[in-house]
């Protein structure tokens, strides 16, 4: 077998209670802190008042939405006119990745396009990024252990990478009381987005036996969880899909990911539909979509045969069955519906996605077309 480099965060703190010590750290990087936050983020106003309190100034930008060029731009002059020594970002998935660029782009002279991909030059990061933290609050994307910050651009209707090794949080800490009480629709969408992003990186062409290791134990753990959640609030379900989206983002860093992101990014990028939710209904008609087509080209189906072992063991049913439970569980759980749109030109577009390279086998545009239909 190939070698291969795992990329993680400096460090990873995992664990209920845990999130004040990410005040030692930032204190250790300097006094001038920007903190990037979600807008009902607790936490986020108790740790601006304790680093007021230790003689660090701060500053506060508030990520609201998923974020784009305008906002990250505006964002940019803001943070560069501030000075920060360190960043750190407590919120969603979005704030995070808000939180990552602002991070990686305070010390470039360059403009932000410069170092998109795909729309931009992709040119890499002239210096180091800021010490960067990020505490997540929702189950989510895993973007506390992604290279990566994905960023709208609404003028291409695309979304897409800002990406450097060098962009992995120095501190990852992932505390589940900040998920506690989550809204039921931001924990369905964000938690199915979070078992996608174990699925594909264990299907992935990428895989190696760590991310094999790591995904074969999150996605039973994640499978069974997230009903419970929808069911009721329960604390050692939320400690569960924690452990699953951090392990998403360690998994996906290093293996890639598959159709259901190389749909949703253009998917996203055109409509702007909340990424989870996207994702959540790509994932079935996906799955189907890779099974056949492995069947077609005479591929292995151990991999995607034992994830559907795996749904059915949360959801009942066997192979096909499996998915047709899971698929009506996902509907019946209220998840947004995907917008309208124009399957043939999203699939033509979606084909030249990073993430499509990841894919276990690779899917023609009318397949793609036909999953888009079916979801």
């Amino acid at each position: 077998m190939a070698g291969f480099d795992f990329a993680a965060p400096g460090r990873i703190v995992f664990g209920r209670r845990r999130a004040a010590e990410v005040l030692p750290a930032l204190l250790g990087w300097g006094r001038r802190i920007l903190l990037v936050r979600g807008g009902s983020v607790v936490f986020a106003d108790r740790l601006a008042a304790d680093l007021a309190d230790a003689g660090a100034v701060v500053c506060q930008i508030r990520g609201r939405g998923e974020p784009d060029l305008p906002m990250l731009e505006a964002a940019l002059a803001e943070a560069r006119a501030f000075a920060p020594e360190a960043v750190v970002a407590v919120g969603g998935g979005a704030v995070i990745d808000l939180g990552k660029a602002l991070a990686a782009l305070v010390p470039s002279d360059r403009p932000v396009l410069d170092h998109l991909e795909v729309v931009g030059a992709g040119l890499p990061l002239p210096r180091a990024p800021l010490p960067f933290a990020a505490l997540p609050s929702t189950a989510g994307t895993g973007s506390e252990a992604t290279r990566n910050a994905v960023i709208g651009v609404p003028g291409a209707g695309r979304k897409v990478s800002l990406r450097d090794i060098r962009m992995l949080p120095d501190l990852a800490l992932v505390d589940p009381v900040l998920t506690d009480g989550c809204p039921r629709a931001v924990t369905l969408a964000s938690g199915l987005d979070a078992i996608v992003q174990v699925i594909e990186p264990y299907l992935s062409c990428r895989a190696t036996p760590l991310t094999d290791a790591l995904c074969a134990a999150a996605i039973p753990e994640g499978l069974a969880a997230l009903p419970r959640l929808m069911a009721a609030e329960d604390p050692a379900a939320r400690d569960a899909m924690a452990r699953v989206s951090l392990t998403g983002g360690l998994a996906l860093a290093n293996a890639g990911l598959g159709a259901v992101h190389g749909l949703a990014g253009v998917i996203g990028g055109r409509t702007g539909a909340p990424h989870g939710a996207i994702c959540g209904r790509l994932l079935v008609p996906v799955l189907r979509a890779n099974r056949a087509a492995l069947a077609d080209a005479g591929g292995d189906p151990a991999r995607i045969e034992r994830v559907l072992d795996w749904i059915g063991a949360a959801f009942g049913g066997q192979g096909a069955e499996a998915l047709d439970r899971f698929g009506d569980w996902i509907a019946a759980s209220g998840l947004t519906p995907l917008p309208g749109m124009d399957p043939a030109a999203v699939a033509a577009e979606a084909g030249a996605s990073s993430s499509m390279k990841g894919n276990p086998v690779p899917l023609s545009a009318a397949t793609l077309a036909e999953v888009l239909a079916e979801a």
